[in-house]
């Protein structure tokens, strides 16, 4: 059940920050860790076992895009 909010979170907030990504103007360094090396070590992680550590890592990520976008 962790699993799938985990899923579901990271659909969520890397969709966000897709969106994000290609409207900014950000360099690509910001868009290739944002929208590719964030996510799989993300998911590294989540395979690993360490699906805890993942899904607070997304949580804050996501609470931080949130903001980002806000203002």
């Amino acid at each position: 059940m962790l699993t799938l909010i985990f899923i579901i979170c990271m659909f969520s907030v890397f969709g966000k920050v897709a969106g994000l990504a290609f409207r900014g103007a950000w360099g690509l360094t910001k868009i290739l860790l944002a929208l590719v090396f964030f996510p799989i070590i993300l998911i590294g992680m989540a395979f690993s076992g360490l699906i805890s550590i993942a899904l607070i890592a997304l949580i804050i990520y996501g609470a931080a895009a949130l903001i980002t976008n806000k203002s």
